[in-house]
């Protein structure tokens, strides 16, 4: 049984989002054969609508269309697909309140960050419109006399988009504005407990490609579990599957894939810190651990999870973030002022209540919260953790609003804990002094794929490769390098000359890539 009738998700017809919703977009109809599921608002519990799921034979009927549409959408020029990218993005415009207020109201998090998740989407269309006039290959100096060598990329043909419930149109938007503009068809399998913004995504892209007289093919959708998620990894038909989730889930698609040798891009589990050293601006610090260690209830892969603090400024840094953490305002994510929503789930409440115990049976000492709200949502309390660098669950990634604290003496000791989790997404350091900050960004600095000084450590932006390092997975998404590697399938040279041409494709070898943001006015 359906709310759909409360006034609250009148707005959701808007988008065209019913009671009932047919959730696979398949060869340019709506249509779905497989099990009902109910969505639900973790801020309350209640369900919002339901959602029929994909079979195995609408993804068969699916990517059989989609295949297809390959052979037409590689022949459209790219400025064109890139004007194709940009009506998306106008169309996402015409729709952010309501898109917006719609991944607040399923995701949970609160209404400036859905919003903003859907601008972002928005930022990568404008992006990628700017790219597919930039699609440039290279001439090369040959060796051999009266000959030329060039390079060209060729796109792969199929994208496969599996994304989490975290970002639910974001990750979308990362991964298929730049691969639409190089020229590949894109098939999203979007979170399965986030079904009606997938299907509020879709219908936007679906209504831009009709409007053109493109086929609904070259953007193919499914909700659905973990049986849609499997048959894209195992699918030979589609040479990359860009993967968001949990290290695990994504070790297992990674190998699915490898084993017929397709290509992954995995942007998995993140143990991210923030170091202080004596030096830092404190109230700077103190706002911006707030905020990476809070924002979206910590579920976001760059929430900072570990806060390392220089001991001589310990007791200065910790007293006021413990004030800050007991004047965050806990409730409805729809509601103006609230900080911090829901966890997504029942079960990610329940994951946390566990890891309060675990903490504790480790030596942890709970600085402020560790304890749920007691209501029909799935509410906890922004807790702050004292445990040692070295206990095991420290090297875990507790996907709540828990921020585990420790003391270092020395710069070197504060990289070598920073390094020494699993993981390695995003870290950041609050400091003034240059010495330490281009030792940080250095090879023997952090070792995670985005490096930041003196802010968040979430917070990243499009225009720069995303992306981690290690447990983290591989791979970038957004940013000029997801064009090179990623999204075209190999590098041709081409040795052209009156006596001999020769088409050699050759391999493609990225070196890890780090994204460095600073703050100047922190160095003053």
């Amino acid at each position: 049984m359906t709310n759909f009738t409360m006034e609250e998700y009148e707005f959701l017809k808007e988008l065209g989002i019913g009671p009932q919703n047919l959730g696979c977009y398949v060869n340019g109809t709506w249509k779905a054969t497989g099990p009902v599921i109910s969505t639900v608002n973790p801020a309350s519990n209640q369900i919002i609508a339901e959602v029929y799921e994909a079979s195995a034979r609408d993804y068969e009927e699916g990517m059989s269309a989609c295949a297809e549409a390959a052979k037409i959408w590689v022949q459209v020029p790219a400025p064109k697909r890139g004007e194709i990218v940009r009506q998306i993005g106008d169309a996402l415009r015409a729709n952010l309140q309501q898109f917006g207020r719609l991944v607040s109201l399923e995701m949970g998090k609160i209404l400036p960050e859905g919003i903003g998740e859907v601008q972002e989407v928005i930022d990568m269309c404008d992006f990628a419109v700017g790219l597919s006039r930039q699609l440039n290959g290279s001439i090369i100096p040959s060796e051999r006399p009266n000959h030329m060598m060039l390079e060209t990329w060729n796109p792969l043909g199929i994208v496969g988009v599996i994304t989490a419930f975290n970002f639910p149109c974001a990750v979308l938007g990362w991964n298929a504005c730049i691969a639409l503009v190089c020229g590949n068809c894109v098939v999203w399998k979007g979170a399965p407990t986030t079904p009606l913004v997938t299907i509020a995504m879709t219908k936007i892209v679906a209504s831009v490609l009709e409007k053109n007289n493109l086929p609904g093919s070259i953007f193919t959708a499914f909700c659905g579990g973990a049986a849609v998620g499997q048959a894209i990894a195992m699918d030979t038909r589609i040479p990359l599957v860009s993967f968001t989730g949990s290290s695990k889930v994504g070790l297992a698609v990674q190998q699915t894939v490898s084993q017929r040798f397709g290509k992954c891009l995995l942007e998995l589990s993140g143990n991210n810190a923030i170091i202080i050293m004596d030096d830092a601006d404190i109230k700077l610090a103190v706002r911006s651990v707030l905020f990476a260690a809070v924002g979206t209830a910590g579920q976001r892969c760059t929430t900072c999870r570990r806060l390392l603090v220089h001991e001589s400024i310990y007791d200065k840094v910790l007293e006021p973030l413990v004030d800050v953490y007991k004047q965050v305002k806990i409730g409805d994510p729809l509601e103006k002022g609230t900080l911090l929503g829901p966890l997504h789930t029942r079960t990610s409440r329940e994951n946390f209540e566990k890891g309060i115990h675990n903490i504790k049976s480790q030596g942890g000492k709970i600085l402020t919260g560790g304890s749920v709200v007691e209501s029909e949502g799935n509410f906890v309390r922004p807790t702050i953790v004292e445990i040692s660098s070295k206990a095991e669950i420290v090297k875990e990634e507790l996907f709540a609003p828990v921020l585990y604290v420790m003391k270092f003496k020395t710069f070197e000791e504060a990289v070598e804990i920073n390094n020494s989790v699993p993981q390695g997404l995003s870290s950041s350091i609050f400091t003034r002094n240059p010495e330490n900050i281009f030792k940080w960004i250095g090879p023997q600095g952090s070792d995670c794929g985005i490096v930041n000084v003196n802010i968040p450590t979430n917070g990243a932006e499009i225009g720069g490769a995303f992306g981690g390092e290690k447990g983290t997975g591989g791979g970038r998404e957004a940013g000029i390098q997801s064009t090179m590697g990623v999204n075209y399938h190999w590098l041709k040279e081409s040795i052209l000359a009156s006596e001999i041409g020769a088409d050699t494709p050759v391999s493609l070898l990225n070196s890890s890539c780090k994204v460095l943001m600073i703050a100047p006015e922190s160095l003053k």
